[in-house]
Parts: C-alpha cells; structure tokens; sequence
C-alpha cells in the first residue's frame, strides 16, 4: 500500500481518477476510520494541522493542497516512512490498486444498501423506489465478471484478509441480501457498527444451528399455527386477531426470553396490541387454553366490575431459563394500540427501582408493534425520546414490529406513511433495525440473539421488523380480498409458514416428514385436553422483590389516617431543606423564598402552598415512602414556587434539598421531563400500576395540557381496576383557575374528570389553601388504598396570602373534604349559602366583605369526588334559615362541575331549599381571550351569586 501511496504522488494527485480517490478514501476516513485500510488511517491520522484543526477537521481542499504540495517533493523529504519505499515503478499495478478502491467501495455499498435488496419479503411483492437504492452490481463500482477470479485485499469485511471477488460478492450477498436486512450505518458509535458487523459478517447472517435446535424452532411455529387453526374451526367467525402469516412471533419471543434469561435478565414486561395477542398469552406466557375457551363461549366470570374482551387481557407468568426463572409480565392494552408502550416502559423502570437494578439489565421490556402503528402514532416517536433521558431511560427496549405489509384494515403501504419502512423512525434514536423474512424462522430466531444481545451490551433500543403477511383480514370476519385482490391472490395460495420450514427440514434430513406430522397430532392433542402448551412454565416461583398488593385494594376512602406531624419535626425538616451547601451562589429571587420559608418554619409567616408541598414531600420521605414527581417544569415549578431543584448561578451545578431528607434510602426523584404529555404520563401509570409504595406525580405546565393525553385519563387511570383489576396510585396535578389568561391556560377541563367519575374509580380534589394541600398529599400514600388522584392546582394562589396556612394546621390538622363558613355567623341570620370549589371563593369573600353581607354563608368543596355528601349535610343544617343554595363556579355553565355534580348537591338539600347557578354563561371556548372581558365576567359571576 505504501507503493500504491508513492506511485499516485508521483502521478499527482490531481490527475486522472486519482483526485476523486483521495477524496473518497478521505470521505471514508471521516465517516469511519476503520472503513479504510490501515496505512491510509495512519496516514490520514498524521497529516499536520491547519489552522490548530486536527485531521479529522481538514477540509477536502485543504487535502488536496496537501497532496499537491506533497507530490512536488522528493520523495525523501514527503515524511514518514514515504522515503524508505521504492519508487513507483511499472510493475505497480495502477489499475489494481484502483479497482482494489472500488472493491472497498463495494463492501461499504454493501453496508450502506444492501438491506434494499435483501430476499425479506415471503409474498415477493415488495418494490423498491428507484430513488432510494444504489445498484450494488459490480459495474456500477468499476469491476466486471473477469475481475471474480481476482484475489482483492478485503481487509475492512469480517472474514479471511484476502479473498476473490467472486467469493467477496458471494460473501456480501449472504450477508446483507438475503433473509435479513440490517440497517446500522446511521449508527454514529463506531464501536456499535463494528459489534453488528462482526456478529453479522462472520456468519454471513446464516445460522448454524444444531438439530435439536431446529426441532424446538418447528414445535413453536407449530404450536403457533395450531392454536389459530384450532380457534378457527372452533369459533369461525369470531375476533381474534389471528396471528396467521406471522406465526415466527412465538419463536422469536421464545428466543428472547432463554437467552435474556441466560444473560441475567429476572423480568421481562412485554407490550403489545391486539395481533397475535392470544397465540402469546397460550404459548409464550403458558395462559391454560381451557381457560380461553371459556372465554370465547362466554362462561367466564367477571373477575372485575366490567372486565374486558380477550384480545385485551393480560397475564403474567414464571419461566425457566438456563440462567434461572424469569417473570413474563404481558401488560394489559385496550384498543389504542401503541400506548401500551409508554406504559410497560414506566412499570419496567419502577421494576427496576425496586430490584435495584443498577446496570439496567435484570429487567426488559418488550414492546410489540403493528407496521401502520409503528410508523403512524405519535406516541411512538415521543416513547423512543424518551429512551436515553435521565427520567425515562430504563437501558433499551426490544421492539417487535408485526409487519404485515398491510395498514391497519386496508391500507396500501405508500399511504401509511412518508418513509421507506415502517421502522425508519427508529432511526431518530439511532437504533439498529433488523428487517427478517417471517417465513425464515432460523433468521427470526438468528435476529432475536443479535436483538437481545445488542440490547443487554449497549442498553439502547433495538428494532425487529418481522415482515410477514396477514392471512386474514383486520379480523377474522373482514374479508381483505376486496381492497388488496393482488395481494390475496397470492396469499391464498402462499404455504403457510409451518410447511415451508417443515419441508425444509425434512428435505435436509433434520427430521422425517412422519415426526413434523406428530407435533402437530400432539398439539392438537393438548389443546384438546386444555392443557398448557408453552414451554418451561414455572408454577409457585415468587420474585424476591415481589410487591404485595393485598394491602392496597381497600374501598374504604374515607379511612381515618393521621397526616399531621410534630412541631419538632416540622423544625426538623426545615432545617434540612433550607440549608445549603457552602459556597453555593443562589439566585436572588429563590434566595428570597427561601428566607420566607424560614420565616414560616419558625411560624413567623403564614406557610405558603410551595413550602407546605415540599414539607409533604419530606415528611413522606422521613418516613420511608418515595416520591417521583415529573413534568415539563417540575425542578422549578412552572409558576416559579416549588424550587425542588436549586442552580449554582456560578457554575450551574444543581442542589436538591430533599435528596438530603431521603438520605440515599428513599428515593427522591423530580425530573423536568420531555416535551410530551401522552407518553410521560402513560410511562408515570405505569410506574405506579409496578408499585404503591412510591408518591408519583405528573404535574401539566397548564392544566389543559392534559388534553395531549387524554387516552390514558379515558382507558387506563379511570378505568383500569374496573377492567383489569390494576390498581393505581397516580396523582395528576392540573393547574387551572381563571385569571384573564385566556381560553388555553384558564381550565384544566374539570368538567372531563367528573364525568369520568363513578364507582369510587378517581378522586378529584380542588384544593384552595396550603394545609389543605400537604394533608392531601400525605393521605394519599398514608391511607390503606391506591386509587388515582386528580388535582386542580391553583395559580395566583401559590402566592395568595388568604390561601397560606398557619403552622398548627399542619401539626394538628387533617385534609377537609369540605372548608364550611369560617367567619362566626349567626346561624339564624344566614339567609342563602353559596356553594363553590377553588379561587372563586376569595373572591366572592372579598366582594361579601365589601358589601358587608352577613346573611351569606360560603363553603368550599374541596373534594368533588368521591362527593362527601354527608359532611355537607351536615354543615348546611346549620343554616335553618337558608332557603337559596347557589353553586358559583368560574368555568362557563357547560364546563366546571355544575353538570357533573349538582345531582350530589341536590341530594344534600332540605325540602325547603333550591339550588341555583350563578357563573359564565356556556361557552365553547373555556375562557375569554381578553383581560377587560375577563375581568367584566368574573366581577358579574360574583356579583350574581351574592344577590340572585
């Protein structure tokens, strides 16, 4: 090479093809110094400086100056070791050393593109853009038929130094074009793309596995098939979501699951939709198929209050492995497809947490997606943002596409989305991607090693596209012939994955035709008696970590709990809070609220809703309990009143002051969190639904921003332990008040919550002073049950002296589900009470006081659900004389809780008594737009519930 080197100087670099050599091989280097062959990377490496720029920072012009300058020189002062090689003479094959170039480039084509070309698709139908594919034929790189004989230096691909063309072409195909496709050149880590290069080039992607192997492979594509065919004939017609076409599914987790287990993995979370969902649950998960039959004939019982359809259901089980058991937990999921994501991911993290699983290795996920979903729901990209951030990263998923070339009912591929695959979002998170033939099921289960294996070394995503086929329609009664006819044509007459590798098993003398028959006879057999059909099902394994969850399925919520702390404690507590490191340079305008909140410590001050929440915080750490608080401004607070996280204003490091309360034992964990409701709230469910010992908070920048993750308020946290039985703890915290900012940042949608309401499945608490808030918090961890917790936060509160609380409320005090009138009254002389929830009562306590009413009584509900109907009774009846009742609320008469809630108010009044709206008319925006209107409105909607 050094010849080479010396003969294209001499020749300058500038003539001929040599210029776009150099700069090729330059390009190359930069891209990727391994890429090149060894002299050039040493001598790449050395070229000088420019302008104090290392080489890797040089120009191209800058090279070619270089090399010019380079080429006028004798050849005993270019440098290096240049002086000590021969002069280029003719015995230097020029053209050799430049189809040597060109054969390089053929290798990194091969790399770069060779997925396009790879034999993944079973139906043979898929069309590459000619846009998007570079030819890898040997002419458009400068070689021909007469080079294959050509013994070429190959020194950049795994395998022998040298080889012929012929058998480096052979080699490249194997690899890259046949039934797997790997793309890993986006991948910017060099040492990922040499790892994937090694695994895949030395085996040229074509496993060697051993005939026991290839049987155990048959059995599971067998029993995969088998369940579909039984469930057909059983119950033809009926929904399954049949997993026909893309029965190498079971194989693939089976292959994940043993050989996770072998490298230490304890659990594994898998997430998937309704495709296939029940061939996991029989034959991966080991669900007892009697069971499932019970279920399609309509014979199971309700376990719940309303249960949910099969295809919805989750299970979990114990399997063994060579490494030991590991627990197979199969997330429950309603029809919404990919948000099930998000939420195995957060339960993964808390796993775990609770396993103290530093390395991120003892437990996986394992997300299964369909194509058009993959590609076409947002949640998707928002839950791959997440994977590598300090909050949410839980070291990789293993994500499974489904591929059935086929949109969710009908859908052509070029109207599904915008890229080539489907899994080209993954790209974003520079993910591996390996596309398989579904109807190669050593391939599926070769691709699963490299998956698992990748995943548990480099603790990022990883992506499987298993690209296959949909036997049937969407579901078993659609008939998909109508809107794909070419399609279907071929699918019909397609073999099913089964007989093809069957066939090819015999044809190798694996096994006889007679035993591929009797998994089959045995299959049918089992199923037939109900017996479990999946393989090494563990039976009374227990996780040494496992959560007890007895404790928290309590219906009773009213139960008396103690939420109040000592004096001393309280003082305590402060002290640990406020104070800071040494030398630690604080902001002017936090270092303010921290002298405040010594003030209130000492009880100097009224206590302020920030510091009564961060005193609930250390109080439940003190006392063991964890506390995870997550949000886009959560460290700060978006209205600049939590300060949970402090920032040096020298140096910028950070300081929590309750990382110092938790003491390393508890964890303390308050994370600004990514752009994003829908995937960070549905990660925080299901965090929660992993474990009820740890306070978890998703708190929205604007209480309306909610709206962005409004599916996991409708199908999970209202309504999962009436489906599934999962219970969870979750507390929203939505700020919302109305204060002129206009329709967007007025209303949390309260209205939404209540309606949403019914057989104590939520809470929902409006709050109005700081006491009220640090017993709210603590009843929430203290009380002997886990339902979620919706919380309309207060702005102009958070720093509202009438809402700050004194230090005895929160020694003595407890969380009041009604505030009655606080002012002393005469019961008799009380003529009207107004009913009301959050900020509209200080104003409608300013107006009374202005206009010096004592006939007006004033109540607060604080909590709107479960509505604590006998405390209001109670409170009202002393009022004898008060005949009018008027709920006052500011959101407009379709929106707030008038709707949801005044049948509870009515079923609080005497016969003597009627009850009255006073508030905004109904509206189809939340608020009004403009301060003077704004203002205009609240001062009538006040003003009409004091003198209707």
């Amino acid at each position: 090479m050094q010849e080479t080197m010396n003969a294209l100087w001499e020749t300058s670099p500038l003539a001929g093809g040599n210029a776009h050599y150099l700069e090729y091989l330059y390009e190359l280097y930069l891209q990727d110094p391994n890429s090149v062959p060894s002299e050039w990377q040493k001598y790449f490496a050395s070229l000088p400086s420019v302008n104090g720029q290392n080489a890797k920072d040089i120009s191209h012009a800058d090279i070619r100056e270089h090399f010019v300058a380079l080429a006028k020189l004798p050849p005993e002062l270019r440098g290096g070791n240049h002086s000590q090689q021969p002069q280029a003479h003719h015995s230097v094959s020029l053209e050799h050393e430049r189809k040597q170039m060109q054969v390089l480039r053929l290798i990194n084509a091969y790399r770069l593109q060779g997925h396009l070309h790879a034999q993944i698709d079973p139906l043979s139908m898929r069309e590459i853009p000619k846009e998007c594919s570079t030819e890898l034929s040997l002419e458009d790189h400068g070689l021909t038929v007469e080079d294959m004989g050509t013994v070429f230096d190959v020194e950049t691909f795994v395998g022998p130094r040298h080889m012929t063309l012929g058998e480096l072409y052979r080699a490249l195909n194997d690899t890259y074009c046949g039934s797997v496709g790997t793309e890993y050149m986006h991948i910017q880590s060099p040492e990922e793309r040499k790892w994937i290069q090694e695994r895949i080039e030395s085996t040229r992607t074509n496993p060697k596995f051993s005939a026991e192997k290839k049987e155990h492979i048959l059995e599971r594509i067998t029993s995969a098939e088998g369940l579909e065919q039984y469930l057909g004939k059983k119950y033809p017609g009926a929904k399954r979501f049949s997993l026909e076409g893309s029965e190498s599914l079971i194989p693939l987790m089976d292959e994940l699951i043993q050989r996770g287990g072998a490298q230490g993995v304890r659990e594994m979370v898998v997430g998937m939709a309704h495709r296939g969902r029940l061939n996991v649950l029989i034959n991966i998960l080991g669900k007892n198929p009697s069971d499932l039959f019970d279920e399609f004939e309509g014979k199971a019982v309700l376990a719940y209050e309303s249960g949910d359809v099969k295809y919805h259901q989750g299970f979990s089980s114990d399997v063994s492995t060579d490494g030991g058991n590991v627990h197979l937990a199969l997330a429950f999921n309603p029809s919404h497809l990919e948000i099930v994501t998000p939420v195995v991911i957060g339960s993964v993290r808390a796993r775990q947490a609770r396993s103290k699983d530093i390395d991120l290795n003892k437990v996986v996920p394992i997300a299964i997606h369909g194509d058009s979903a993959f590609s076409g729901q947002g949640v998707v990209m928002e839950t791959l943002n997440m994977s590598l951030t300090r909050g949410y990263g839980v070291g990789g998923t293993v994500h499974i596409v489904i591929n059935n070339q086929v949109g969710f009912t009908t859908s052509n591929p070029q109207d599904m989305r915008s890229t080539l695959y489907c899994t080209d979002v993954g790209k974003a998170v520079l993910a591996p991607i390996f596309h398989v033939n579904g109807d190669d099921p050593e391939a599926v289960v070769l691709v699963a090693q490299l998956a698992i294996d990748y995943r548990m070394k480099f603790n990022k995503d990883v992506i499987i596209d298993l690209v296959s086929y949909r036997r049937h329609g969407h579901n078993e009664a659609d008939d998909p012939s109508a809107t794909q006819p070419v399609m279907y044509r071929k699918i019909k007459k397609h073999p099913t994955t089964r007989d093809v590798y069957a066939k090819q098993l015999v044809k190798l003398s694996v096994l006889s035709a007679e035993k591929a028959n009797e998994l089959v006879a045995l299959n049918r057999k089992m199923l037939d008696e109900g017996q479990t059909v999946a393989k090494k099902i563990v039976k009374g394994h227990k996780l040494p970590n496992a959560i007890d969850w007895t404790p928290y399925f309590s219906d009773d919520w009213r139960q008396a709990v103690k939420t109040g702390i000592s004096k001393e404690k309280i003082v305590e507590l402060s002290k640990m809070l406020l104070t800071l490191p040494e030398n630690f340079s604080i902001h002017s305008r936090v270092g303010k609220t921290y002298e405040d909140r010594a003030k209130m410590a000492a009880g100097e001050i009224p206590v302020d809703w920030g510091f009564a929440e961060t005193l609930a915080y250390a109080a439940l750490l003190d006392e063991k309990t964890a506390v995870r608080i997550s949000g886009q401004d959560s460290g700060r607070g978006t209205f600049f009143h939590r300060h949970a996280v402090l920032h040096d204003q020298k140096d910028g490091h950070s300081h929590t002051p309750l990382k110092k309360v938790a003491n390393g034992d508890t964890p303390f964990t308050v994370i600004d969190s990514i752009l994003s409701e829908e995937a960070v709230m549905a990660f925080e469910y299901g965090y929660t639904t992993a474990d009820p010992t740890t306070l978890v908070i998703w708190e929205a920048q604007f209480g309306d921003f909610a709206n962005g993750a409004q599916v996991v308020i409708d199908q999970f946290i209202s309504s999962g332990e009436q489906k599934w039985g999962r219970l969870c703890g979750l507390v929203l915290f939505l700020p919302h008040g109305y204060e002129g900012q206009g329709p967007e940042h007025s209303s949390a949608r309260l209205e939404r919550y209540l309606q949403l309401c019914a057989e104590h499945n939520i809470q929902v608490c409006v709050p109005t002073n700081a006491a009220q808030v640090f017993h709210m918090i603590r009843r929430q961890m203290i009380r002997n049950l886990r339902i979620p917790l919706v919380v309309m936060t207060p702005k102009s509160l958070l720093r509202h002296k009438a809402a700050g609380s004194e230090l005895n409320d929160f020694i003595n005090g407890e969380f009041q589900l009604i505030i009655p009138e606080v002012e002393d009254l005469k019961p008799a002389d009380v003529t009207k009470i107004i009913l009301c929830s959050g900020k509209v009562y200080y104003d409608l306590v300013a107006a009374r006081t202005q206009q010096q009413r004592k006939d007006i009584a004033i109540m607060r509900i604080e909590q709107l659900y479960p509505f604590p109907e006998p405390e209001l009774k109670e409170a009202m009846a002393k009022y004898p004389n008060a005949h009018k009742v008027i709920w006052c609320q500011e959101e407009p008469k379709n929106q707030g809780a008038w709707y949801p809630s005044q049948h509870h108010i009515i079923a609080c009044l005497n016969k003597n008594q009627s009850l009255q709206y006073a508030g905004r008319k109904a509206s189809a925006a939340t608020a009004a737009g403009y301060i003077a209107a704004h203002n205009e409105q609240q001062s009538i909607l006040v003003n009409d519930a004091l003198n209707l």
